[in-house]
């Protein structure tokens, strides 16, 4: 062969000899294996359940009001000649404290005059009784053994003169009534909302002195739904021991609380909102012995009723029972749709009776779209984020898979398995 010839047909083979190696080269190798995520449940919050006894609280908000509320109408007419120092707007009073006095001489006269009107029909009563027992001494005289006619022995006289002296008695009882009126009180301890006397104003009629309430008492109406009364006791007459309750309110920026018992409950349903409302009453609510301010009637209250103690029952919070109640369990890694019997539930709180035993693990956690034997995972086990992608001898063979270019590219093109670049990062 001629030099030319072979510088001409050398680089042919050592090409062809090179295609040759290249493709033994690369048909010799194995398609890399593809490490695919595993099937991942979603992350959920779970709590314990627990078999205990929960006291039932009933709450509801409701109005201060008074149970005392008066009307001060003056008795008799006439001037004030004196008021009380505390008988204004915001005074309290005791009990028997003389507040407005009328001036009483007109009175007084009136009573004297009724005084003498006794007297005189007194001494008229005593003169016909007088008479009648000389009437009957001379009739016995004269008939003996008969019984003498009541006109003899002055009867008609003697009754007349009583009638008199009983209504001479009852105008005195009514002056001297009267005169006390002039002396205006009350029979119980309270304040004075508003008031519209002044000495020196002519009083009486039907216009009112000023409007009181009692401090002895407040009441709060708590309307409540009828299912509700199940859960305490209501006395079923006035003056019976009901339910402990809680009055709480906000003043000047502080949360005060109050002692209270339920008394009673109206008598009928509101027709408006078709709930009954429940009364609190609260002693003595102006004394500030225990810190509180005055609970004032016209405040709204926050009230809490507690009632019966219920036993054997799961407590859950109420986001927790889904539509049909039902709950969600945690079971070894699937999804158990639990149906419950609810015994009551409240803003917060859901008690159930039975379908969760104690131990089990409630989902707690919101999700759009669930299903029976759903794979999910408890986020307190997830301690390890690594655990969540494959094992560290799988990503290691899947490099070494990946040392070419090539079976790179062909990894990259199958969407299910993991990139040379996600590799490479762990």
């Amino acid at each position: 062969m001629s030099r030319a010839y072979l510088k001409f047909v050398a680089p042919i083979v050592v090409v062809a000899f090179g295609l040759v190696a290249a493709w033994l080269l690369a048909s010799s190798r194995k398609a890399p294996g593809r490490v695919e995520r595993p099937s991942l449940g979603p992350l959920v919050e779970v709590m314990k359940a627990q078999v205990t006894s929960v006291p039932v609280i009933v709450t509801g908000h409701g109005e201060v009001v008074p149970r005392v509320a008066v009307d001060v109408v003056p008795q008799v007419s006439g001037q004030v000649v004196g008021v009380h120092p505390s008988f204004v707007a915001g005074g309290f009073f005791k009990a028997g404290q003389v507040l407005v006095t009328i001036d009483p001489r007109d009175y007084e006269l009136a009573l004297e005059r009724a005084q003498a009107a006794v007297a005189r029909s007194q001494v008229t009563l005593q003169r016909e009784q007088a008479e009648a027992v000389v009437a009957r001494e001379e009739w016995d005289e004269l008939h003996p053994g008969e019984e003498a006619p009541g006109l003899v022995v002055r009867e008609p006289q003697i009754r007349q003169a009583e009638a008199e002296l009983a209504a001479a008695e009852a105008d005195l009882a009514v002056a001297t009534l009267n005169l006390e009126r002039t002396r205006i009180s009350l029979p119980f301890d309270g304040v004075v909302v508003s008031d519209n006397v002044d000495v020196g104003q002519f009083v009486g009629g039907a216009n009112p002195l000023a409007r009181v309430y009692g401090t002895d008492v407040v009441e709060v109406r708590v309307p409540l739904n009828s299912s509700e009364l199940a859960w305490f006791d209501v006395p079923k007459r006035n003056g019976g021991s009901g339910t402990e309750a809680e009055v709480s309110a906000s003043f000047g920026g502080t949360r005060s609380v109050w002692k209270g018992r339920v008394t009673r409950m109206e008598a009928q349903v509101d027709q408006t909102s078709r709930m009954v409302h429940v009364v609190v009453e609260v002693n003595d609510p102006y004394s500030a012995s225990d810190g509180n301010p005055a609970l004032l009637p016209g405040t709204f209250a926050d009230v809490r009723i507690f009632g019966r103690t219920l036993d054997n029952v799961v407590p859950i919070p109420r986001f927790a029972v889904h539509e049909g109640e039902q709950v969600w369990v945690f079971d070894d890694g699937t999804l158990d749709i639990r149906r419950v019997k609810i015994l009551r539930s409240d803003r917060n709180q859901t008690l159930v009776a039975s379908g969760i035993d104690a131990g089990d693990l409630v989902i707690i956690s919101s999700m759009d779209a669930v299903t029976d034997g759903m794979a999910v995972r408890n986020a307190a086990d997830q301690e390890n984020p690594a655990a969540e992608v494959p094992s560290a001898e799988g990503r290691e063979g899947s490099a070494r898979q990946l040392g070419s270019r090539g079976s790179a590219t062909a990894i990259a093109a199958d969407p299910t398995a993991i990139r040379a670049s996600e590799l490479q990062g762990v």
